[in-house]
């Protein structure tokens, strides 16, 4: 009984572990592919999800993000929305 316990344990962060590293297109064709199979109404929510992601990495911070172009008077101009702060914050030294 204790080494089926183990066995669930294991295999669900298994599971977990290969869904969170898997690249996002692969996520998305496995998502797609067991959306075909009768599933709980949970799961199916989550691999909709999954299935419609878009190509964004869908953090907050991106860098992948494509500054907003605009042309004026013929030259193009980069928005100022697209400049970042960086702040750097010392380390404690003990």
């Amino acid at each position: 009984m204790q080494s089926l316990a183990v066995f669930v344990v294991v295999s669900c962060c298994f599971v977990y572990a290969a869904w969170s590293l898997m690249p996002q297109v692969a996520r998305r064709t496995l998502a797609n592919g067991l959306l075909r199979l009768p599933l709980p109404r949970q799961l199916v929510f989550t691999l909709r999800k999954a299935a419609s992601a878009s190509d964004r990495c869908q953090c907050s911070g991106c860098d992948h993000a494509k500054p907003e172009v605009s042309l004026a008077n013929g030259g193009v101009k980069v928005s100022s929305s697209s400049q970042q702060v960086l702040v750097f914050h010392p380390r404690n030294r003990q």
